[in-house]
């Protein structure tokens, strides 16, 4: 578990396929990869070289590749670096940040999203730039929104498209998509704004190898993919599906362009994915039959599909799927798979929906326990943990964890939630949570724990609740202000709406004004709403884990509801992990973390006793 690797990015260059790894092993090292057909998976980016971008402080599209030639962002300077013969070259200076990095040969040039830090005393400045092959200076191309993002070039190099918006708008809620002619000396001409809007999402803007352009948009209350043609714009296939996701980082793909005629499509109903092939004139879809249920970063060529994919009995891998014949490969997995030996210990992901507030659904995936070693006494059910993902507008998938394995095998019911404001059920799903978070999400995991207990599938007294980010404000909440939770452990969660709004960074710095309220307007709402305030009324232990360097939630965020808790005489425990930011990459800290969650529980809670 502590030394699975992340997988992102692929990206394709002629008959090379690369892609992202960030080892745990490595102190989360993200390293760029080169895989050449008939050879072995190479390390593109030698130690100490880290590329990872911290444009918008979650970063991702860290590097590009074409042509042989690899560019990429160094995590230690932010400097964007060009790798020739293994040796790394500096092209930019510091204080500047880029993602989104697209190579124009023609121009010798790359086209980037660059986040300006130089002047501390003011926001960052986000805008389109150029940046020389050969460190030449740098020339603005689009600036005086607050965000840009997934610069596409035109395959005869004439035309730039690209995603722009402004705060308050976060990239699911409103976008828009330009597109400009580009001249030889690259100067852009003809701005115009193709579509999108404050309530209309756009996401993924791409060139079809004729240079049609193509995008996903949200107008029907569902992602779907669309086509310009002249002025207008079509969509390919409605349906209520989803082939878009929100925009946290950069350099995300849900289709690809095998040719004119056919577009790898990942799309996503009811929490599970698919993988197809959609013909943009027939407008239908075929399905690949690629055993997964959650695809990623789709990249294509005309003789083959790279997907980062992942299977209930398998774990996140980057797969490759070769054309005509539809063998599907493994190029690299983020772990080992279980062997025949560990299968009877793992549990199966079993959807699972249950009511909720105005006669609406709520979705999960329930994990029973298991263990072929051990049975719990007779009649006894067993412990619940309910699991709140970040975002808030992420999605947990049914893809093999072994994180869930590990409280499964030792005796744990897992209901991992996707509630009200998760993405792949749509706009109006995703937002049941404006203006109601801390309400309708900590309702649908009381009220997902709740049908768990009814139904006699879980112990209603010894129900505990954990979460990250997002997902720790919720877990706080749901103690705070419920009393179901027999314990809880936040990691890396808010405690403090409004320090959040006060110290988060550019890219979140108006998200609350849809998910809570307009500030310091409706201040009353934040206090309302923030653990903080009303820490008295948590009555059960609860362990807070906490990266030092955590710029998107700060310690001081952590160590206040620590403080107050333990004034008040309640189990609490804290692990602040040096060198660790919003989100663990060490494999130690990741394994300390798991480890140290599971030892509180026992001892505070299922031990001791202790009830809500």
């Amino acid at each position: 578990m502590a030394q699975a690797i992340g997988l992102s990015d692929v990206q394709l260059d002629g008959a090379d396929t690369y892609w992202v790894e960030s080892r745990p092993a490595e102190a989360g090292r993200s390293v760029i990869v080169k895989y050449a057909p008939g050879g072995a998976a190479v390390d593109v980016t030698p130690a100490p070289l880290n590329a990872r971008t911290r444009a918008h402080e979650y970063g991702g599209g860290a590097y590009g590749a074409g042509q042989g030639a690899v560019f990429f962002s160094n995590f230690s300077d932010q400097k964007i670096y060009r790798i020739v013969e293994g040796s790394p070259q500096p092209l930019t200076a510091d204080g500047l940040r880029y993602a989104d990095l697209v190579i124009d040969h023609a121009r010798k040039r790359l086209i980037a999203v660059q986040e300006d830090h130089r002047n501390p005393a003011s926001m960052p400045e986000n805008s389109l730039v150029s940046v020389g092959l050969d460190g030449s200076p740098l020339v603005t191309l689009a600036s005086g929104n607050d965000f840009y993002s997934s610069p596409r070039l035109s395959p005869d190099g004439r035309s730039l498209a690209w995603l722009t918006w402004n705060h308050p708008n976060m990239p699911w809620d409103g976008t828009e998509l330009w597109v400009a002619g580009v001249a030889a000396d690259g100067a852009l001409s003809g701005q115009r704004k193709v579509a999108g809007g404050d309530s209309e999402s756009i996401f993924q803007p791409e060139w079809s190898p004729g240079g049609v352009l193509h995008f996903v948009s949200d107008s029907t209350g569902w992602w779907n993919l669309y086509r310009v043609s002249g002025e207008q714009a079509a969509p390919l296939l409605p349906m209520e599906a989803e082939f878009g996701v929100p925009q946290w980082v950069f350099g995300m793909s849900c289709y690809a362009f095998v040719s004119e005629e056919q577009i790898a499509c990942a799309s996503v109903r009811h929490g599970l994915w698919s993988l197809g092939l959609l013909g943009p004139r027939t407008r239908q879809m075929r399905d690949l039959g690629v055993e997964g249920n959650e695809f990623s970063y789709v990249r294509a060529a005309a003789d083959r599909i790279v997907v980062r994919a992942g299977a209930p009995t398998r774990p996140a891998a980057i797969v490759q799927i070769d054309l005509p014949s539809g063998h599907a490969r493994v190029l690299k997995q983020s772990s080992t798979s279980p062997d025949d030996a560990l299968q009877p210990y793992l549990s199966s992901a079993q959807p699972y929906e249950f009511p909720v507030a105005n006669g609406g659904k709520a979705y999960a995936f329930f994990y029973p326990p298991r263990n072929p070693e051990f049975a719990g006494p007779s009649g006894d059910r067993p412990p619940l943990l309910v699991r709140c993902h970040g975002g808030p507008t992420a999605a947990v998938t049914s893809t093999l964890d072994l994180r869930i394995q590990y409280w499964t095998s030792r005796g744990y019911a897992v209901l991992d939630v996707n509630y009200g404001g998760s993405s792949g059920y749509g706009r109006r799903y995703r937002d049941r949570l404006k203006g109601q978070w801390g309400v309708v999400d900590v309702e649908d995991c009381v009220n997902g724990a709740q049908s768990m207990a009814t139904q006699g599938l879980v112990d209603g007294q010894r129900m505990m609740i954990t979460g990250g980010s997002a997902g720790g404000y919720t877990v706080l909440c749901a103690l705070a202000f419920r009393k179901v939770f027999s314990g809880g452990a936040s990691h890396f969660g808010v405690s403090d709406l409004a320090a959040l709004v006060r110290d988060t960074h550019k890219f979140e710095s108006r998200y609350l004004d849809s998910l809570v309220a307009p500030y310091p307007q409706k201040a009353a709402v934040y206090e309302q709403r923030s653990p903080i305030h009303a820490a008295k009324q948590i009555t059960v232990p609860v362990i807070f884990f906490q990266g030092e360097d955590d710029k998107v939630v700060p310690p001081n965020q952590t160590e206040m509801m620590v403080d107050a808790l333990r004034a008040q005489g309640l189990p609490v425990g804290y692990m602040l992990f040096a060198g660790e930011g919003h989100g663990f990459r060490r494999g130690d800290n990741i394994k300390r973390a798991l480890d140290g969650e599971f030892s509180f529980y026992d001892s505070a809670v299922v031990k001791a006793g202790l009830r809500p």
